[in-house]
């Protein structure tokens, strides 16, 4: 049943995109060997008697031998890996002053490019340092004149917004190029939105998706969702709905919540892969919960009528009235709604309101 329709693309706006298997060795057993022949011992031989001596005189006894000591191995002097990443460390950690004191030391006297792309993102984003866009530009150009594809993008996506500096679309697209040519998958895939767009770029459709794909094949989920709807619709690429619901899945494991309302519809019709409902509703649930008002809305049908699964009508017209409430209106469900007793109703706005936070 086609009950739930693919929705339609919808354009992507420029997102500045913000990730070991153990080794078992088995060792053969051992093999066998046959138990050796036994020997028999030797027959003790006694000693020969010897004549009794007199006695020697008492010498003064000698005093124990003390005692060698066991040699203990003293630890290993504990040196400081020149590999490990302190800057990035501290980062991580959230000490951010910290982070910018020790970015500041490499950057000036080791000419660090990854240190001054950190200096640039402190100061973007306030973080242990007042906010400040152009230091922020300006650490990352000395970053991107040093080669690092990390600072190119940054101060792309500054260009492209007008951050530190004017808008400066051109220095902006080279930036991106810079960046995807060196192997960064934001790059490729906000280059592939400029071609889309047709503004800042002409428009090239086919340009677009081949840099979505080398965005995709490096696991960034936005590409791999943005290529889905291309080989869904036949856009710049030859119409594969089987390739489009192999991209929809790898996007939706990856977290993006736009994957997982297409890649449950997909399951839930049977389009491209093998028919699920059990799964495509689990889907809807956990895109619901992500505040996707249509997940919501397909959420709230399938359950209000009981489509692959039982009626929950007061699960259900919760979900319609979330979903009205984010813009995703429904009269179909409306007209339902106003069918049910005052106590159910009453039952149902409670449960939206408890989800919505409101009184």
């Amino acid at each position: 049943m086609n009950f739930l329709r693919p929705m339609a693309i919808v354009a992507a706006g420029l997102l500045l995109a913000s990730g070991a298997t153990a080794q078992v060795s088995l060792t053969p057993p051992a093999a066998e060997s046959k138990p050796a022949p036994k020997k028999e011992a030797p027959k003790e031989k006694k000693a020969p008697v010897a004549a009794k001596k007199p006695a020697a005189p008492a010498a003064t006894p000698k005093p124990a031998a003390t005692p060698t000591p066991s040699v203990t191995a003293a630890p290993a002097p504990v040196f400081e890996d020149p590999n490990v990443d302190l800057v990035y460390g501290a980062y991580q950690r959230g000490m951010y002053k910290t982070a910018f004191d020790l970015a500041v030391t490499r950057a000036q006297y080791n000419g660090d490019p990854k240190a001054m792309t950190m200096l640039g993102e402190l100061y973007e984003n306030a973080m242990g340092i007042k906010r400040d866009y152009a230091k922020a530009a300006e650490w990352y150009k000395r970053a991107a004149d040093a080669g690092d594809r990390e600072a190119m993008f940054a101060l792309a996506m500054m260009r492209l917004a007008g951050r530190g500096g004017p808008v400066n679309r051109e220095e902006a697209v080279k930036l991106l190029a810079s960046s995807a040519k060196l192997g960064n998958p934001k790059a490729a895939y906000n280059l592939a939105l400029l071609y889309l767009d047709g503004q800042t770029l002409p428009q090239d459709v086919r340009r677009s998706a081949e840099l979505l794909r080398v965005a995709a094949d490096a696991g960034n989920p936005e590409a791999q969702y943005a290529l889905a709807t291309f080989y869904k619709e036949g856009n710049g690429v030859p119409k594969d709905p089987d390739k489009a619901v192999r991209l929809l899945q790898a996007a939706s494991l990856a977290g993006n919540v736009d994957a997982e309302v297409e890649y449950a519809i997909a399951l839930y019709n049977g389009t491209g892969t093998p028919k699920n409902e059990a799964a495509a509703v689990a889907l809807l649930r956990k895109a619901a919960r992500q505040n996707s008002p249509i997940a919501q809305n397909r959420l709230a049908r399938v359950l209000v009528k009981g489509l692959g699964v039982p009626i929950d009508k007061i699960e259900g017209f919760k979900w319609h009235i979330v979903a009205k409430t984010a813009g995703k209106g429904d009269p179909e469900l409306d007209e339902a709604l106003a069918g049910l007793s005052p106590e159910d109703r009453a039952r149902v706005e409670a449960a939206a309101r408890k989800w919505l936070g409101t009184k």
